[in-house]
């Protein structure tokens, strides 16, 4: 059947031996016996070699499918939200009993801030220690260091958000240095969370009797000193392990008379994992279908910018700490989502495929090319006799 009879050749010396020779006449690629092939060591390398990149490939291939490909989405937020969570953790170079703290809103709202955030006594050298001490955290906004743009980032990724989250279930905000014997108190440390109408608002922070008027004494301008240490600055669920743009930042100034304003642009986002969470979304509100799904969590993200100047002493201007936010009318959606477990399957038969071809492929070149080598190596070569002329 294989043309071997014509050229007198015996088909049974090109395979084994068996009682289903019958079944041979059906086989379109006979085989050789295992005596006639001469085992090499080259052949052997070769093999460990591509058995070696299967596996590397196929691990990367695995390890791609367990994690999921992130993909963004963004979307109008469906519903009508009416309120936002803002949570604060700051430290003013100033007594608590001289700042006012408030919001007032685009609705013409004011929030009395300082009565709903907890204040606590500190002192500033204290906090500078710690400053000191955890020097890749807490830095200014002009001086961010690699490290600190890099943690920003990986806080942009479905994947990093829920497991930090998962990790730290506990929402605290974490407790600050505690007072010595002997130390100064001459600073205030501001934090907690509250309540605000969700529109764009500024959320300020001035000296006794400056930006409203009120029945107080008036506080020299001497003693006015709004540099400040911000350890969280965020908006929405209180999540402490997440980096946003203002954590552990640090402004000083040697001025009395200081303005310092941040302009922040709030994103809502929705950070999913799997097809059903992002599903969810479809039929709910993103902040229901992260309180239905444990696989998804809503919180926001915000971009900032800083402008910070003296300012002359007149009624008209009034120093402090300004925080102006605006909220963007879209929502950004970040899942993490994970292909079929047969389309892995079918990944990997092609990977392990292509690598096997493409090995025997560069296997028979790379004998081809060491076959012509030897050949020219072993072709003669021609010579020629020389000597002095005959004369007689």
């Amino acid at each position: 059947m294989n043309g071997f009879d014509s050229k007198g050749l015996d088909e049974d010396a090109f395979g084994e031996k068996s009682n289903l020779s019958g079944l041979k006449t059906f086989d379109a690629f006979p085989k050789t016996k295992a005596s006639y092939t001469t085992p090499t060591r080259r052949g052997g390398q070769w093999t460990v070699l591509i058995l070696i990149i299967c596996t590397v490939f196929s691990l990367s291939e695995l390890k791609t499918w367990w994690r999921g490909t992130e993909k963004h989405h963004f979307s109008v937020e469906k519903g009508v939200s009416h309120e936002l969570q803002l949570n604060l953790d700051i430290v003013v170079n100033m007594p608590c009993d001289t700042l006012r703290v408030n919001i007032q809103d685009a609705a013409g709202d004011r929030i009395v801030a300082g009565d709903l955030l907890k204040r606590e006594e500190t002192s500033w050298n204290l906090w500078m220690q710690k400053r000191n001490k955890d020097k890749h955290e807490y830095q200014t906004l002009s001086h961010e260091e690699d490290d600190r743009l890099s943690q920003q980032e990986a806080d942009a990724h479905a994947h990093h958000v829920l497991g930090e989250v998962r990790r730290n279930p506990r929402r605290k905000f974490a407790r600050g240095p505690a007072l010595r014997w002997g130390d100064t108190v001459d600073s205030c440390r501001i934090y907690g969370s509250l309540e605000g109408n969700k529109v764009q608002g500024d959320f300020h922070i001035t000296a006794r009797g400056h930006g409203y008027r009120e029945f107080a004494p008036h506080l020299d301008h001497s003693t006015f000193n709004f540099s400040h240490m911000i350890t969280e600055l965020s908006f929405g669920p209180h999540f402490p392990t997440l980096m946003n743009p203002l954590d552990k930042t640090i402004a000083e100034t040697d001025a009395h008379y200081y303005k310092f304003q941040y302009f922040l642009s709030v994103v809502p986002t929705l950070y999913t994992k799997g097809r059903s969470a992002l599903d969810a979304y479809t039929r709910a509100p993103a902040s229901a279908a992260a309180r239905a799904n444990r696989n998804a969590i809503f919180t926001n993200q915000y971009a900032a910018t800083s402008q910070s100047d003296e300012i002359p002493e007149t009624p008209v201007l009034v120093p402090g700490i300004f925080f102006k936010y605006n909220i963007e009318p879209i929502l950004l959606l970040v899942s993490e989502e994970r292909g079929g477990f047969l389309a892995l399957v079918i990944r990997l038969i092609n990977t392990v495929s292509g690598v096997l071809v493409t090995g025997g492929w560069l296997y028979q070149i790379y004998g081809w090319v060491g076959e012509i080598a030897g050949r020219r190596k072993r072709q003669p070569t021609e010579g020629y006799l020389t000597g002095k002329p005959y004369s007689d």
